[in-house]
């Protein structure tokens, strides 16, 4: 059996809710849908923020961002695709994962506009 490693951002409410930031299982790191936490005015302020947040997450299962196959970017404007596309590019410019971007109604808070998730294998 591989052993699970969970990763707590140590946010109050993963234990309320029953999740963690990311979780390590062998050699595959899944990152959590990622929010700003309300860091940031706007799209691209609260981007900056999240890769910051979800790149701690990868170093602490032992991975970093050109380890990331896939992300999944959940905006509240899609008029904001440019500006989290351009930040995206900039950290993944070289890397090229798989990604999805998709406008939604809301995120878990009214200030947020952005939410990013990150899936990992390490070679």
């Amino acid at each position: 059996m591989t052993a699970r490693q969970n990763i707590s951002s140590g946010s109050p409410r993963e234990p309320i809710l029953g999740y963690s930031r990311a979780v390590r299982v062998g050699n595959q790191i899944v990152v959590a849908g990622t929010t700003s936490g309300g860091v940031g005015d706007n799209a691209a302020e609260q981007t900056r923020e999240i890769f910051s947040r979800i790149e701690t997450a990868l170093k602490q299962a032992g991975a970093s961002f050109e380890d990331v196959i896939r992300t999944r970017v959940y905006l509240t404007d899609i008029a904001d695709f440019d500006a989290v596309g351009e930040i995206h590019g900039e950290i993944f410019g070289d890397i090229r994962p798989v990604t999805a971007v998709v406008e939604v109604s809301a995120l878990a808070a009214p200030n947020l506009v952005v939410e990013i998730e990150a899936d990992a294998i390490l070679a």
